[in-house]
């Protein structure tokens, strides 16, 4: 039995690590093609953006400033453990 529950938990980690690999990847590919544009991942938390009645998608800069060194510090940190 606990091992059982071990091997649920190091799949959960690895399905996690997995999910961050796979933003970091997006989040690169973003700011030079312009691809995935409309991913939930880069969705805002709060308050969406419009103009002239579409959303507007998420501005580079942020994206290569903030999205991806916080994707990038999570993932150190999952594989330091």
């Amino acid at each position: 039995m606990p091992s059982k529950a071990k091997d649920t938990k190091r799949k959960v980690v690895l399905d996690r690590i997995e999910s961050i690999e796979e933003a970091i990847s997006r989040a690169r590919e973003y700011p030079e093609s312009g691809k995935h544009a409309d991913w939930s991942g880069f969705r805002p938390l709060f308050d969406r953006k419009f103009k002239d009645g579409k959303e507007v998608p998420p501005h580079k800069d942020w994206v290569k400033n903030v999205f991806l060194p916080v994707r990038k510090r999570r993932s150190a940190r999952r594989e330091d453990r």
